[in-house]
């Protein structure tokens, strides 16, 4: 039944097709006539309908002035429709962070000679405003604004701001490759750079030596992390800003999709008593993801867990979690002689960097206590000789470490636009290669991304964990102590039974999870 309000809005008790708002595109003519200030404090978000009129969902369709104000602004007729509040605000979210092509409106508005007015509105704004509010700001701020919303919507890790000559390149790394993803004009470099150190409560006067600095901000309904870094260069300041998006939550074991073995020998060795995890692997190939995915298994109501970290960068409930700070003295090794007053169960050590570290954790590990950390190495057997090359003695190693899982991420297919593949020659011949797999290989499951809006055109979106777990144990023990090389420590591993980086890559590209292209891609850069 609808109900005719000042010949401008309709109440409509029930609307067919629109009691699911969740699931409804908002009406772009909405999105860009009304800020999301706006829309959030009155919890109001327009549909197009089948007709010319919008469809206006609200918490509470009482408030007709509100739908007038919406009628008049946007010249159109508007319908009213009932929504909870939850639903409301989803579907805000959803509408404003998938805006695009505003950025490159945004750089057209700005006026070099605004620059003084720009900087005092800089240093005016809050750091902790919601960055989908853009409305009524100086063009630089949205542009700032704008290009962190997008960074979070494509699912970005880092945004890159590089000044050369004449123009400034923002790029994004997203699923672990950088892409150019807006030029900017020279003329808003200062203004960009300065808005970003202002929002990360930094020094926007010194520009000679390099700054870090983190804030929080909100995108939506999500938390995200700012990690900021500045360094200068030729052209200009060079910005680095990490995205950790604290409302995706953490991954657990079951969701890094491990082979059977391997998660069976991994989940015994969390359980264990005693002894030393080292999770290897190159910068960005996860580690950290898999350590807390390990803490998240173990059992934090009946054992004590600590961690040392450098940053924290999830924050978990009932484990006590401690920041590196080496300005205050607080290192790795400083940090860790603490923990071992504050009768541990199990340790987390962000990383090994030096030898007083690897001592400490490997006498924590002889006495009693589970500890876990991370190296940088190329593969599980080398994590054993970089500990002998710390100074740590071969029998210390033997009797302290349980395992080594090293690992990588591979870029999966995006499920999208994934589409059967007929290997060619140059596949066949790079998994043979690599895996030395019989010539009868069922290959009928391979797969490509032809490419879609959704993925950007790459053909990949999201990535998977590949892994080798080194257990140390038997021979290996024995190889260990008789400071084998990485190689023939390797050998003895597969005779025994260990899946290598390189077999469970291929395990993923025969399953039409990945592509060859993507496994040779990670084992060139990784120089596997």
């Amino acid at each position: 039944m609808a109900l005719a309000v000042d010949g401008v809005a309709d109440v409509v008790e029930t609307l067919p097709g629109f009691e699911m708002v969740a699931h409804l595109a908002a009406s772009p003519a909405f999105v860009a006539g009304i800020p999301i200030a706006f829309a959030r404090r009155h919890a109001l978000i327009g549909f197009d309908g089948d007709d010319d009129a919008l469809y206006l969902a609200m918490a509470d369709p009482g408030q007709l002035d509100l739908s007038e104000t919406v009628a008049r602004r946007l010249g159109v007729s508007v319908r009213l429709v009932s929504a909870t509040d939850q639903e409301v605000q989803a579907a805000i979210n959803r509408a404003y962070e998938q805006r695009q092509g505003e950025v490159s409106e945004v750089m057209a508005l700005i006026d070099p000679g605004e620059r003084a007015a720009v900087l005092a509105e800089l240093q005016n704004m809050s750091a902790s405003d919601d960055l989908l509010d853009s409305g009524g700001r100086s063009p630089v701020i949205k542009l700032v604004n704008l290009m962190l919303a997008e960074a979070v919507r494509t699912r970005a890790s880092d945004v890159h701001i590089q000044p050369y000559e004449h123009h400034v390149v923002a790029r994004m790394r997203i699923d672990g490759v950088l892409y150019d993803t807006f030029e900017l004009p020279k003329a808003v470099q200062e203004e960009a750079i300065s808005r970003i150190k202002v929002m990360a409560r930094m020094d926007i006067a010194e520009k000679r030596l390099p700054q870090d600095g983190r804030v929080p901000v909100r995108v939506g309904d999500r938390s995200i992390d700012l990690r900021v870094s500045t360094l200068p260069a030729s052209f200009g300041e060079r910005v680095v800003i990490r995205l950790l998006d604290k409302s995706r939550g953490l991954i657990s074991l079951d969701e890094l999709a491990l082979p059977e073995a391997t998660d069976t020998r991994l989940r015994d060795m969390i359980h264990g008593e005693h002894g030393i995890l080292l999770v290897t692997g190159p910068t960005g190939s996860g580690k950290t993801t898999t350590l807390y995915a390990a803490l998240a298994e173990a059992d934090s109501l009946t054992r004590n867990i600590l961690t040392i970290e450098d940053p924290i960068e999830y924050h978990f409930d009932g484990i006590s979690q401690t920041q590196v700070n080496a300005k205050k003295g607080m290192s790795f090794a400083n940090g860790l002689r603490s923990v071992l007053r504050q009768d541990p169960d199990i340790i987390m050590v962000g990383e090994i960097r030096d030898h007083e570290t690897a001592e400490i954790s490997i006498q924590a590990a002889l006495t009693g206590h589970l500890v876990l950390s991370t190296l940088h190495t190329n593969d599980a057997a080398s994590a054993v000789t970089r500990l002998l090359d710390l100074g740590i003695e071969p029998y210390l190693v033997a009797s302290s470490v349980v395992g080594v899982a090293a690992q990588r991420l591979l870029r999966r297919i995006c499920p999208d636009c994934r589409t059967p593949h007929t290997p060619t020659d140059h596949d066949r011949e790079v998994l043979h290669r690599l895996g030395e797999l019989p010539e009868a290989l069922d290959l009928s499951r391979m797969s490509r991304g032809a490419g879609c809006e959704a993925c950007r055109q790459t053909g990949y979106r999201g990535r998977q964990a590949i892994f080798e777990l080194l257990t140390v144990s038997g021979t290996v023990r024995d190889l260990v102590q008789q400071r084998a090389n990485a190689t023939t420590i390797k050998t003895e591993a597969v005779r025994l039974g260990m899946t290598t980086l390189h077999d469970d890559a291929m395990r993923l590209v025969l399953a039409g999870q990945t592509t060859v292209d993507e496994l040779l891609r990670v084992a060139t850069r990784s120089g596997l």
